[in-house]
């Protein structure tokens, strides 16, 4: 629409003897709105491709579902959707509360490694082992990870443990590793498995807290992630619909523009309408149907897709329409020369075209009864007195 625009601002505004100069200012005044327009219209697009690629992401997200029980549950789905500033704020707020009911949970486990350290025989696992000390040489050949009580400690102070599963497997790792370090026979290898298995005594009457935590952790996750999406996709569907708004707006501007240059335009003779309707006729069944819908749009009364259709330029096409149809048509025939001349001398493709057209002969039948009615209404118009 906008090409189109374009050319005709460039091509057919009005000439007249002497006149060229005194139509600069107001040939330019329109460029620059039709450039304010292109503009607004890049702008437009840039909001579409966003809108897009979010619907694109929507599409290949799943619902989140945690030990076979829907997180997304129906009257979710249903309840308002607040904005997104406000998620963000309920987002913070869940988050606080999750870290303190965390904190708690570390604070119990933290009571029973500190019962633990306690015992009478923990005090092998306190301190890094002394590998230099004990001589230990192939220490670090069989340990991979070392791991002792204080390094838990000090972990635990940083806050450098995201959960108490994180702790969990520090603490048995200190024992196992001693367990595998030392022979089945030895103290410290008793000592460990002894230790072990307080602990994980102890473990297991935390463990129903901690399995409710992670539960209920996932679910606030999920469904602050649901109310962020539905959040976003609500600000998204209000962005479609301001920019529908905006390019019916566009849309309204350019016809008005339209309209305004082609009346200042000079009026189309009786020798363009006769050239033009002859151009009609050697257009491709696609292409004149297409410059027959482009007749249809602003006249309604006109049936583009009727079995039979007469076409009357003078009585049934516009001004504005007529500069739109050349364009058209100009731009038709110049791709239809172009094939021609790419697929000349080519037996093959012609062959194949010639299979196409009898396998369109329905399309082809069409086209020759609308270009009978134009030619027939053409050659009315030319017994008329010219005026």
């Amino acid at each position: 629409m906008m090409d189109t625009m374009d050319a005709s601002i460039s091509n057919f505004m009005p000439v007249e003897p002497g006149n060229s100069e005194a139509n600069a200012p107001e040939v330019e005044g329109f460029r620059v709105r039709v450039d304010e327009i292109f503009q607004k219209v890049d702008k437009l697009e840039q909001k579409v491709d966003e809108i897009e690629q979010f619907y694109l992401n929507t599409s290949k997200i799943q619902p989140s579902t945690s030990k076979g029980n829907s997180v997304v549950k129906d009257k979710d789905k249903e309840r308002h959707v607040p904005g997104i500033r406000k998620q963000k704020q309920e987002a913070s707020r869940r988050e606080k509360a999750a870290e303190k009911r965390m904190e708690e949970l570390m604070r119990q486990l933290g009571t029973i490694l500190r019962n633990l350290t306690q015992h009478k025989w923990a005090r092998p696992f306190l301190q890094p082992v002394d590998v230099k000390g004990l001589g230990l040489d192939d220490y670090y050949e069989v340990i991979d990870k070392p791991m002792d009580f204080s390094t838990v400690k000090k972990q635990m102070e940083a806050k450098e443990y995201k959960n108490v599963r994180e702790i969990c497997t520090d603490v048995r790792l200190i024992f196992k590793n001693a367990m595998e370090y030392n022979d089945e026979r030895s103290d410290v290898h008793i000592m460990a498995q002894t230790l072990l298995a307080k602990f994980e005594e102890k473990w297991l009457q935390l463990l129903p807290k901690v399995t409710e935590e992670e539960t209920r952790r996932e679910e606030e996750e999920a469904e602050a992630h649901l109310d962020m999406h539905l959040a976003q996709e609500a600000a998204h569907a209000k962005m479609t619909r301001d920019i529908s708004n905006e390019l019916f707006e566009v849309d309204m501007h350019l016809e008005e523009l339209r309209e305004i240059v082609v009346q200042k335009c000079r009026k189309t003779s009786t020798e363009e309408k006769r050239k033009l309707g002859a151009a009609l006729s050697r257009l491709s069944p696609d292409d004149l149907s297409k410059a027959l819908e482009i007749v249809a749009q602003n006249n309604t009364s006109f049936q583009a897709t009727a079995e039979e259709v007469n076409l009357d330029i003078d009585a049934q096409v516009s001004e504005s329409t007529l500069w739109r149809l050349k364009l058209f048509v100009k731009d038709a025939m110049e791709i239809q020369s172009k094939a021609a001349a790419s697929t000349g001398g080519n037996n093959d493709i012609n062959d194949h075209s010639k299979n196409k057209n009898n396998n369109s002969s329905i399309n082809n039948r069409r086209k020759r009864e609308i270009c009978d009615a134009i030619a027939k209404t053409a050659r009315k118009r030319s017994k008329k007195p010219s005026s």
